[in-house]
C-alpha cells in the first residue's frame, strides 16, 4: 500500500507543478516523475518474477466493491518492459522537445499527457476490476491521443489523431460489451468472473466471448485487418512518442489477449489456429507494405504491424500446444511471444529515436531526400544499423533469439499435429521465413538510401549529429539488445514464472529435459560473444594498418561516365522496383508520371505511392458511401433561419408528442380491456 500512496503523491505533484515551470524544466520534472513511477512499480514487479506476487485490495464504491490490484509474473514482465521504454522515451524527448520551447502551454499538456499515459498503462497491467480497468484504459487512450496531436496545426496530424481516437473507442465498445455480458452472467466486476463464466457457460459462448475480446484488443495491437489507425498515428506523433506507442502502447493489446487466454478456459485449439492464421497474414502484409513506403516513420509503423504478427504467431503456437496438451509446444510458443514483446520494444523504440534524430537534422522524413548522412551523423547511423539488424532477426542481437524460439515451436509442432493441420504450421513457417527475408530487403533499402551514397538535396549538407542527451538512451537500448543476444538463457529463466502462469507447466524443466533449449541458448550466446570480439579485433587491426598509409582522395569511379551526378544513384523506389512489380497485385500502387516526349524533352517525373488496400476497402469505401447517402439530405442545410427554427420546433414536438401518443395508446388499450 505504501507504493500505491507514493505513486499517487508523485503523480499529483508532477501534474500540478509542470504548468508553472519553464520549458527546460518541464522535461526534467517529467524525467523525475517517470523514473519514480518506474522504481515504485518495478520493485513489486521484480519480486513477482522472483515468486512473490503483490496483491492489494483498495476500498471502492458500492458498485465496484473492493478493487483488487495484482502484480503477478505476467503483469511484471509487461511492467518492466513498459518502464524501460518510458524512461528512454522521456530522456530522449526532454531534448527532442526543446525545439518547441516557445510553445510552453503545449509542452505542459504534452508532458502531463506523457505522465498520464505512463500511469494509465501501468494501471492497465495491474488492475483486476473490470470497471476500473475500463477507466484506466480510457485514461491511457486519451492521453496517447493528446501526445499524437502535439503538432495539431497540421491537418494530417489531426486526421491521424482522430482516426486513432475513433478506433480506440471501438475497442472500448467491444470490451464493454464483452465485460457487460460477463457481469450479467456472473454478477461480478472482478477478473475472476471471466473464469467463472468459462466454467458455467457453454464452450461455444466462451469461445465467442474470446473472439470479441480478441477483436477489441487486436485493434489496439494492430492485427490485420484491424490495423488501419497505426500507420498514421505513429508518424504523426513526436519521435519519442512514436517509440513509446510502438514499443509498449500497442503491447497492451497483446497483454489483454494473453490475460484473457489465462482467465477463459476456451477451445484453445480453435483459438490457436485462428490467431496463428491472422498473425501470419499480419506479419507478411505489414512487411510487404513497409518495403514500398517513402516516409521513414510510416515504414517503421508498418514494421510494428509485422512484429505484432510475429508475437501473434508465438501466441498461436502456445494455444495449440495447450489444446494438444503438449507442454513443450505451449512453452516454446508463449516464451517466444513474451520475449519478442521485450525485444520489439527495444529495437523499435531505437529505430524511432533514430528517425527523430534524422528529422530534426535533415528536416524531412522522405527517404528519397536523404543520402550520405553517415558522414555527418555517424552515431545515429551506427545505432540505426544495430536496430535494423536486430529487427531483421540476425545474430548476435536480440531479435534472433525470440524468433529462434518461435521457429523451434513451429518445428516441434510438425511432429505433433496431423493432416490437414500440419499444412497450417508449414504455412506459418513459410510466412515467418518470408517476413525475415522481406525485412532484410526493407532495411537494406532504408539504411542504404538514408546513410550511404551522396546527399540528394542540398539541405542535407547542414545535417549534424544529435545532442548526447538524445544519444544516451539510444546507446542504453543497444546495450540491452546486445546483452539479450549474448546472454539469452538469463532472460529465458526470467520468463519461467510468466510462462508457468499461462501454461501451468514449469518451462525450465521442459527446456532442460526435452530440447536442451537453455544449453542451446548458452551456445548461441557464446557464439555471439565470439563474433562480436572477432569483429572488434578485425576493426582495430584494420584501423592500425590503414592509419600507417597515406590517404589518397580521388573522385568516385563513374562506370565510364565522365560527369557522374547524384541522380545516377539508386533511389529507394528503384532499389525495390523488382519487388514492387511482383507485389503489385496484392498492394495498391498508384503511379504519377510525366513521360519524356520530343527531341528536346522537358522535365519528366515518375512517382509511385503505395496505399493500403484493406484500408481502402474497410474504411475509405464505407466513408465514401456514407457521404453519398448524406448528400441526399443537403437540402436541409439551406441557410434559412426560419427553416432552422422550424426544425427545432419539430424536434421539440417529437420529444413531447411521442411520449404523449404512447400514453394515449396505453389508455386506449386499458379501456378495451375493461370492455
Amino acid at each position: 500500500m505504501l507504493y500505491v500512496n507514493l505513486f499517487i503523491l508523485s503523480f499529483l505533484f508532477t501534474i500540478l507543478i509542470i504548468p508553472f515551470l519553464s520549458s527546460k524544466w518541464k522535461g526534467f520534472v517529467a524525467i523525475i516523475s517517470v523514473i519514480s513511477f518506474a522504481v515504485l512499480s518495478s520493485i513489486p514487479a521484480i519480486n513477482a518474477l522472483l515468486g512473490n506476487s503483490t496483491n492489494l485490495l483498495i476500498s471502492g464504491s458500492q458498485v465496484t466493491g473492493e478493487i483488487p490490484i495484482k502484480i503477478d509474473p505476467l503483469s511484471a514482465w509487461f511492467i518492466l518492459t513498459i518502464n524501460f521504454t518510458f524512461i528512454t522515451g522521456v530522456i530522449y524527448g526532454s531534448k527532442y522537445m526543446q525545439a518547441y520551447s516557445e510553445q510552453k502551454d503545449k509542452l505542459s499538456l504534452h508532458w502531463i499527457s506523457y505522465v498520464f499515459a505512463h500511469a494509465g498503462i501501468l494501471a492497465v497491467c495491474s488492475v483486476q476490476n473490470i470497471l476500473i480497468f475500463m477507466i484506466v484504459w480510457e485514461i491511457m487512450t486519451v492521453s496517447a491521443f493528446l501526445l499524437v496531436i502535439f503538432e495539431g496545426q497540421k491537418v494530417a496530424t489531426i486526421r491521424a489523431g482522430l482516426s486513432y481516437l475513433i478506433q480506440s473507442h471501438i475497442v472500448v465498445l467491444l470490451l464493454g460489451l464483452a465485460f457487460i455480458w460477463v457481469n450479467i452472467k456472473t454478477g461480478s466486476y472482478n477478473f475472476e468472473a471471466l473464469s467463472w463464466f468459462a466454467e458455467t457457460e457453454k464452450p461455444l459462448y466462451s469461445f465467442l466471448l474470446m473472439l470479441i475480446l480478441f477483436v477489441g484488443f487486436g485493434i489496439k495491437a494492430g492485427f490485420v485487418p484491424l490495423h488501419t489507425w497505426l500507420p498514421y498515428a505513429h508518424p504523426a506523433a513526436p519521435s519519442h512518442v512514436s517509440g513509446v506507442m510502438s514499443g509498449v502502447l500497442i503491447k497492451t493489446g497483446i497483454y489483454g489477449i494473453i490475460r484473457m487466454l489465462v482467465l477463459l478456459n476456451t477451445n484453445y485449439l480453435a483459438i490457436g489456429y485462428f490467431i496463428l492464421t491472422i498473425s501470419v497474414i499480419t506479419g507478411v502484409y505489414g512487411v510487404m507494405l513497409a518495403i514500398v513506403q517513402h516516409n521513414l516513420k510510416k515504414l517503421l509503423a508498418y514494421h510494428s504491424i509485422e512484429n505484432i504478427g510475429i508475437i501473434g504467431i508465438g501466441i498461436g503456437i502456445g494455444c495449440i500446444g495447450i489444446g494438444y496438451e503438449n507442454t513443450m509446444l505451449s512453452v516454446l510458443g508463449f516464451s517466444g511471444a513474451l520475449l519478442h514483446v521485450l525485444n520489439h520494444s527495444l529495437f523499435k523504440s531505437l529505430l524511432f529515436y533514430g528517425a527523430g534524430n534524422i528529422y530534426q537534422s535533415a528536416h524531412s522524413m522522405n527517404i528519397e531526400h536523404f543520402g550520405g548522412l553517415i558522414k555527418r551523423m555517424p552515431h545515429t547511423a551506427f545505432l540505426f544499423l544495430i536496430a535494423a539488424l536486430a529487427i531483421c532477426g540476425l545474430p548476435p542481437f536480440n531479435g534472433f533469439i525470440s524468433e529462434f524460439i518461435i521457429y523451434s515451436g513451429l518445428f516441434k509442432g510438425l511432429n505433433i499435429v496431423g493432416f490437414p493441420y500440419i499444412l497450417l504450421l508449414v504455412y506459418a513457417l513459410f510466412g515467418l521465413a518470408l517476413i525475415g527475408g522481406l525485412a532484410i530487403l526493407c532495411f537494406t533499402k532504408a539504411f542504404g538510401t538514408i546513410f550511404l551514397g551522396s546527399p540528394r538535396f542540398e539541405y542535407n549538407l547542414n545535417a549534424t549529429e544529435s545532442h548526447w542527451l538524445k544519444l544516451f538512451p539510444m546507446y542504453l537500448i543497444v546495450l540491452f539488445i546486445v546483452i539479450i543476444g549474448i546472454f539469452p538463457s538469463l532472460f529465458i529463466r526470467l520468463l519461467s514464472l510468466p510462462i508457468e502462469q499461462i501454461t501451468g507447466y514449469n518451462p525450465l524443466s521442459q527446456f532442460t529435459n526435452e530440447t536442451n533449449l537453455i544449453q542451446n541458448m548458452e551456445w548461441i550466446g557464446y557464439s555471439s560473444l565470439s563474433f562480436i570480439g572477432l569483429s572488434i579485433l578485425i576493426y582495430f587491426i584494420r584501423k592500425n594498418i590503414v592509419s600507417k598509409k597515406e590517404a589518397v582522395i580521388n573522385s568516385t569511379w563513374g562506370c565510364g561516365y565522365v560527369a557522374p551526378n547524384i541522380k545516377m544513384q539508386y533511389t529507394a523506389s528503384s532499389f525495390v522496383r523488382a519487388y514492387r512489380k511482383i507485389a503489385e497485385p496484392i498492394l495498391s500502387i498508384k503511379k504519377h508520371k510525366v513521360e519524356i516526349h520530343n527531341i528536346f524533352p522537358e522535365k519528366a517525373s515518375h512517382e509511385t505511392h503505395a496505399e493500403d488496400k484493406i484500408e481502402e476497402t474497410l474504411i475509405d469505401l464505407p466513408i465514401r458511401q456514407l457521404r453519398q447517402f448524406l448528400n441526399y439530405f443537403q437540402f436541409l442545410q439551406n441557410g434559412k433561419l426560419q427553416n432552422y427554427i422550424l426544425y427545432g420546433m419539430l424536434f421539440i414536438g417529437l420529444l413531447t408528442g411521442v411520449p404523449l401518443f404512447i400514453h394515449l395508446c396505453e389508455l386506449f388499450v386499458n379501456f378495451l380491456n375493461k370492455l
